[in-house]
């Protein structure tokens, strides 16, 4: 019987270290828990787990209601930017045989419907006639020359592969001169 002393000693010795392990364990998951909080909380030591989740939960309502606002004034762009003349397409050409380097010119400026208008600049030795014609739905009232008319179709045209380098490629590549008579 003189063991039984010491084997109970031994025995709460035993659990005494147990629980100083239990309760290091303890300490370093509420290290973790309170260093997750802190992070959640933005170092605000007041807030509580609750309090901050719904100032997460109010921070994700309010973005959504920016997007949903960026969405619709998206829209409103998009709607102005099909508006504009934005469809541009210059036509260089020689109006009379005895004047050279092309100073004539119809350019087309549309929107994305195809209205807008055609001016035409026709220069002579003395003179420069420049005319403006309407255009709707990429077609006009009034009789279009032939330059005109490539104007609006290079206009209308839809966007295609980038042009070859230099100019005189990107001239070709685009239709935007007509040759010179030889």
């Amino acid at each position: 019987m003189p063991e039984t002393p010491l084997l109970v000693a031994s025995i709460a010795v035993a659990v005494a270290v147990l629980a100083l392990l239990a309760v290091a364990v303890l300490l370093a998951q509420v290290r973790r828990l309170r260093a997750t909080l802190d992070r959640l909380t933005a170092g605000d030591e007041g807030l509580t787990f609750l309090g901050a989740m719904e100032r997460q939960h109010a921070a994700g309502e309010s973005l959504r209601t920016e997007m949903t606002q960026t969405r619709a004034d998206l829209a409103a762009v998009r709607t102005d930017l099909s508006d504009a003349l934005r469809h541009v397409a210059v036509v260089r050409y020689d109006a009379f045989d005895d004047l050279g380097g092309r100073l004539s010119f119809s350019a087309a400026l549309l929107d994305d419907a195809g209205d807008g208008m055609v001016l035409t600049s026709i220069n002579a030795r003395s003179e420069t006639r420049t005319y403006a014609k309407g255009v709707q739905a990429g077609a006009s009232d009034h009789q279009l020359s032939p330059e005109e008319e490539q104007a609006i179709a290079h206009a209308t045209r839809p966007p295609g592969p980038a042009p070859a380098a230099g100019p005189a490629a990107r001239g070709r590549r685009r239709g935007l001169s007509r040759p010179r008579p030889a």
